[in-house]
C-alpha cells in the first residue's frame, strides 16, 4: 500500500509540473500576462521560446487570468477595470482591451514606463496613466487566498465552540491546525516577547497563514493558483510596514533611550544615533526583501526547469525526450523543495516579526519584577 501511494504521489507530481508547462503558453491581454510567445515561421517548425517574457509574465501581473490554450484559442478571464480617467470613472471587462483595443479613450500601453499597463493619451498625445484601482490578476489572487484563511480560521473557531476540548480530540480543520498555531504561539511568539505577547499573537499569527497560504496557491499551476502574490514586492512591503509600526508605536521608553541616548562614550553617541536609527528601517527592509526574493527566485527556477522542456523539442527526439524526463523529474524536486520553503519563509517572517517587536519591549535587569 505504501509503494502504491508513493506511485501515485510521483504522477501526481509529474502532472503538476506538466500542467505547469501548458499552463504557461498561450497569449496574455497585457505585458504581465502569463504566456509563452512562441514565433514560429510558417515556413519552418522551428519556434523561439521567449524565456524571459515566460518569467516576468508570470511573476508580473496582468488585467486578466490566463488558463490555458485550447489549440489556437486562449481561454482567460477577464477581469473588471476600474479607472478614473480626465473624462471621468470607467468599469468595465479587459476583454474590451484585447488586441490593442481603444476603449472610452482607455487602452494598454505596449512599451515605454508603463508597458502592460491601462493608460489614455493627453492633450499633447502623450501616454497619461489614469488613477487605477483595477481588479488585476495579483488582487483576485490576494481576494481568493484571503477567502480561504478566514474561511479555515472560522471553521477552527466554530469547532472549539461547539466542543470540549478537554473531553475530544480536536478534529477536522481544527486538527490540522491547532498543532500549527500552537507551535508558533508557544515556541516563536511567546519566548521571543516574553511577557505581553499575547495582543500581538493574532497579527502574528495572521501574518504566518497569509504567507503560507499565498506561497502554498503560488506553487499550484492551475487556477485559482499560480499567481505571485508573496514574490511581489508591494505584498511584503505592506507586511513589513505593519510589522514596523507595531514595533515601533508599541515600544517603551527604555527603546527610544537605546537608539538616542546609547550608553556608549561621548564620543560615540553620534554614530551610534545614526546607526540605530538606520537600523529601525533596515529591520523592516530585510524582512521585505528576504520574503520577497525568496519566493520570486522560486517561481523563476521551476519556470526556466519547465522551459527547458520547449527549447529542447525542437533539437530532435533523442535529446528533447532525455532532456524532458530530466526537466520533469527536476521540476518535481523543485516542486518538493518549494513546499518547504513555502513554510519555511512563514515561519521565518514571523519570527523575525516577533524578535523585533521583542526587542522593542526589552527593559533593563534592575528594572524587571
Amino acid at each position: 500500500m505504501k509503494r502504491f501511494l508513493k506511485h501515485i504521489s510521483v504522477l501526481v507530481m509529474m502532472l503538476i509540473t506538466a500542467a505547469a508547462a501548458f499552463a504557461e503558453t498561450g497569449s496574455g491581454l497585457s505585458a504581465g500576462a502569463d504566456s509563452v510567445r512562441v514565433s514560429a515561421s510558417p515556413d519552418t517548425a522551428d519556434s523561439d521560446i521567449d524565456v524571459q517574457g515566460i518569467i516576468f509574465g508570470h511573476i508580473g501581473d496582468s488585467y486578466e487570468w490566463h488558463i490555458t490554450d485550447i489549440g489556437d484559442r486562449s481561454l482567460t478571464i477577464p477581469l473588471p477595470v476600474i479607472v478614473r480617467s480626465s473624462t471621468g470613472w470607467h468599469c468595465f471587462l479587459s476583454s474590451r482591451l484585447g488586441d490593442g483595443a481603444v476603449h472610452e479613450g482607455l487602452f494598454i500601453s505596449r512599451a515605454g514606463k508603463y508597458e502592460g499597463k491601462v493608460v489614455e493619451l493627453d492633450a499633447s498625445g502623450n501616454e497619461v496613466r489614469p488613477l487605477d484601482i483595477s481588479v488585476t490578476k495579483n488582487v483576485l489572487a490576494l481576494m481568493i487566498s484571503s477567502v480561504i484563511l478566514v474561511t479555515l480560521i472560522l471553521c477552527c473557531s466554530r469547532w472549539y465552540r461547539k466542543h470540549d476540548v478537554l473531553r475530544e480530540a480536536p478534529r477536522g480543520v481544527a486538527a490540522l491546525l491547532e498543532p500549527v498555531i500552537a507551535m508558533i504561539n508557544d515556541d516563536v511568539i511567546k519566548d521571543a516577547i516574553g511577557p505581553g505577547y499575547a495582543k500581538f499573537a493574532p497579527y502574528l499569527l495572521t501574518v504566518f497563514f497569509f504567507i503560507l497560504i499565498n506561497n502554498l496557491m503560488g506553487i499550484v499551476p492551475f487556477f485559482p493558483g499560480g499567481a505571485n502574490i508573496t514574490g511581489n514586492i508591494t505584498i511584503t512591503f505592506a507586511l513589513a510596514f505593519v510589522t514596523f509600526l507595531l514595533t515601533n508605536l508599541t515600544t517603551n521608553k527604555y527603546y527610544w533611550k537605546d537608539i538616542f541616548c546609547p550608553e556608549v562614550p561621548v564620543w560615540l553617541k553620534p554614530i551610534m544615533v545614526v546607526i540605530e536609527v538606520f537600523g529601525m528601517f533596515t529591520k523592516p527592509f530585510a524582512l521585505m526583501l528576504r520574503l520577497f526574493a525568496n519566493i520570486m527566485a522560486g517561481h523563476c527556477l521551476i519556470l526556466c526547469v519547465v522551459v527547458i522542456i520547449f527549447i529542447t523539442a525542437k533539437l530532435g527526439a533523442a535529446i528533447g525526450g532525455a532532456m524532458t524526463v530530466v526537466s520533469v523529474f527536476f521540476g518535481i524536486f523543485m516542486d518538493c523543495l518549494e513546499l518547504l520553503v513555502a513554510f519555511i519563509q512563514a515561519y521565518v517572517f514571523t519570527m523575525l516579526s516577533a524578535v523585533f517587536i521583542g526587542l522593542s519591549r526589552q527593559r533593563p535587569e534592575k528594572d524587571k519584577a
